[in-house]
């Protein structure tokens, strides 16, 4: 056996007070033969098996695997143990670099520290298509403006803003808390609200008097994407608990659900054991995958209960990201359509990162392609020209077109783009989209807008009707958004 597998510090350490992330409680090295093998545990993610183990001078050095970049497969950690007993950790996993201290661990500390894996996942299956979702929902969600900080009395804030603004009759029906509500579990498992959401019920219950439905967030891992309880283990119990609480939508972010759930097999039936799950309690929940559009998600996403998918990361409140994500990436999904939807992330309209120009490209890019539109601003402090565009009947209605077609580039000219969207009238939607930095013009062509008379062209942003334009301005990232009517039949 060679000398450094014989004096290696076999056995377990445990760190007291590790850092928030990634949690890590214990690291254990043991031999298998002449090779040295270790684990690491972690409150996040479970147990991580190290790689490439190598000891030198009683400093461990190995790798862990990197799931989130794979231009960075893995990220080297070192385990330096001195002769005291003590070991000092570094490394890091996704986005943080640690430096923890431990000390040698008991029996007891290991059995308190090991991690337990839950129940194997359900077999693959499918679930059959419900009544819900015939057409993008709309709401509001807390991240974008309040991250994890967040509270029931701003919930029903938010709630009476809702309906005092007219967005709720303008069909913004979602209430949606994202992460931060939750609390500990109680000895039967059962998950709690923190002390910022006292009661649950009560909150659903106010959100629902005012025509409204509330919305809630978890994930399959351990900890939520901020590091509050997720669901692991407790899927079918956490489903009945939000039926109980009388939520509608529930929004399931993958997190740090991705260390188990890693190959495109276990995260279908990691989603569709919450999928199964909300459907068994009997109460009518939307189900949101968020899981970043990893495994071609719009092939398999409604076979697992959901309604809508994520095709993307996180949105910023910036033009650069924004565009990437709606030119760029979401129309590269299969389209969705009726009880299920493609997903680009959240409204950022509002947010006071991008230009009214720009805001209205937002919300006509997801309008264009039957997007969810969920704001993410601060409803109670909108200005009058986010308040307009949100509020635009026009745009909404091609986004809640029951057709449900997902729109479509047909033609570019140097930084302009035409979209193109049937509508379940006979109609079209054609926005022309100005991707450059100065103001632009184009002429439309009669193989732009097939089927329609081109002399009744409504300007959706103007508001008015226009009988003789066919060439368009459109502003610096700006769009010029029309409804254009079905020509009649011949007589």
């Amino acid at each position: 056996m060679p000398a450094a597998a014989q004096s290696a510090p076999i056995g377990a350490w445990v760190f007291d007070n590790p850092p928030a992330y990634p949690e890590i409680t214990m690291l254990q090295v043991r031999r298998d033969g002449d090779v040295l093998r270790g684990t690491l545990t972690s409150r996040w993610y479970g147990r991580i098996e190290m790689q490439h183990v190598v000891l030198q001078d009683r400093t461990l050095h190995f790798d862990l695997r990197n799931i989130n970049d794979p231009t960075r497969p893995t990220r080297h950690w070192t385990a330096r143990f001195d002769h005291k007993g003590a070991v000092t950790l570094s490394g890091g996993i996704w986005h943080s670099d640690v430096t923890q201290t431990g000390r040698r661990g008991t029996l007891a500390d290991v059995r308190t520290r090991t991690f337990r894996l839950a129940r194997k996942l359900p077999p693959r299956a499918s679930l059959a298509p419900d009544a819900l979702a015939a057409v993008p929902p709309m709401g509001w969600s807390s991240w974008n403006k309040f991250a994890d900080k967040i509270d029931a009395a701003t919930i029903r804030s938010i709630a009476d803003a809702m309906v005092a603004s007219g967005l709720r009759d303008a069909g913004y029906l979602y209430v949606n808390i994202d992460d931060g509500w939750q609390g500990v579990r109680g000895r039967d498992g059962t998950l709690r609200p923190n002390h910022r959401f006292p009661d649950m019920k009560a909150l659903a219950d106010y959100v629902h008097a005012r025509g409204l439905k509330l919305g809630l967030y978890s994930s399959p891992g351990p900890r939520t994407c901020a590091g509050y309880e997720g669901s692991y283990g407790h899927v079918e119990q956490d489903a009945r608990t939000f039926a109980a609480w009388g939520i509608d939508y529930v929004k399931y972010d993958l997190c740090s659900g991705e260390w188990f759930y890693d190959t495109a097999g276990t995260v279908r039936q990691a989603y569709y054991a919450m999928g199964a799950a909300l459907r068994a309690t009997g109460r009518p929940i939307l189900y949101s995958l968020c899981e970043y559009g990893r495994f071609d998600v719009a092939g398999w996403g409604r076979a697992v209960g959901g309604h809508l998918w994520r095709t993307t990361g996180d949105i910023t409140d910036a033009y650069k990201t924004m565009a990437e994500i709606g030119f760029d990436r979401n129309p590269r999904f299969t389209p969705g359509g009726p009880g299920g939807w493609n997903d680009p992330d959240m409204l950022e309209v509002g947010n006071g990162g991008m230009s009214e120009d720009e805001y209205r490209t937002h919300i006509t890019l997801w309008a264009m392609q039957a997007a969810p539109l969920i704001m993410g601003h601060d409803l109670r402090t909108m200005s009058a020209a986010t308040k307009a565009i949100l509020e635009n009947s026009g745009v909404i209605a091609i986004d809640q077109d029951r057709l449900g077609a997902q729109g479509q580039r047909v033609r570019t000219v140097g930084a302009i783009e035409i979209w193109r969207k049937p509508l379940a009238d006979g109609a079209i939607a054609l926005a022309i989209f100005n991707r450059g930095m100065a103001a632009g013009t184009i002429d439309l062509l009669p193989a732009d807008m097939p089927g329609t008379s081109a002399g009744a062209i409504k300007d959706i942003f103007e508001g008015e009707p226009t009988t003789v334009a066919t060439r368009f301005t459109v502003a610096a990232h700006g769009v010029r958004l029309l409804r254009i009517a079905p020509s009649a039949p011949a007589r």
